[in-house]
């Protein structure tokens, strides 16, 4: 049973569904650029990640994670050995913060922005599984369509890049596409140092194989 992200999943579930009817805890935790610019708190770089706007966009996060971090998990205990939940715990709590601090860095002034959501988070995930099996088939849900994971990844990527760049959304796509280049960037240095897996060869001779290079 993967424990981390079952309890990961319920906290922010709970704290989630709290916030919906609590606006003041809400204001607390959201990630605010100034507050942290002009009151030093960094926390909310953390805890935005735990709160969602409502139960579609928290459904989406926790079943997105939930599928995809049970199985990083596992992965990481095979890679890393007795450190690897507290590897894996470590990719999850750092990418929530990585993630924003692009956003951070284009509003710490701007008094009328917040963003909250594990969105950042989960797509560190989503790419660290995309790293380790880029020939695995993902979709979308309720979509019965499946890609080979690395093309999954390259769209995913492209997509988020544009929607960043005209900022025209309430989605932040900036903290979608550096989550997702964190969890990868995250992987190769983990397994370069704690482990004798090459994850770059990995990755290049399975997609090599399947595209039959």
């Amino acid at each position: 049973m993967s424990i981390i992200t079952l309890v990961i999943v319920a906290a922010t579930c709970v704290l989630s569904f709290v916030s919906f009817s609590n606006q003041k805890l809400t204001e607390e935790l959201i990630f605010y650029p100034p507050a942290i610019s002009d009151r030093n708190q960094w926390y909310r770089f953390f805890t935005c990640g735990f709160i969602h706007a409502d139960i579609p966009h928290l459904f989406f996060n926790m079943y997105s994670f939930y599928m995809f971090g049970d199985n990083i998990e596992n992965m990481f205990e095979q890679l890393f050995g007795s450190k690897g939940k507290i590897i894996y715990l470590l990719l999850y709590v750092s990418s929530l913060f990585i993630c924003l601090v692009p956003t951070y860095i284009n509003h710490r002034h701007d008094y009328l922005y917040r963003s909250l959501g594990a969105s950042g988070a989960v797509s560190a995930i989503v790419f660290a599984f995309i790293f380790l099996d880029p020939t695995a088939g993902i979709g979308l849900i309720f979509i019965p369509i499946h890609a080979p994971a690395f093309l999954f990844g390259i769209i995913y990527l492209v997509i988020s890049a544009i929607l960043a760049q005209r900022g025209q959304s309430h989605i932040n796509h900036s903290a979608h596409l550096w989550g997702a280049l964190y969890g990868i960037v995250f992987l190769i240095i983990t397994t370069h140092f704690l482990s004798d897996y090459n994850v770059i060869d990995s990755f290049v001779i399975q997609v090599r194989a399947y595209l039959k290079m």
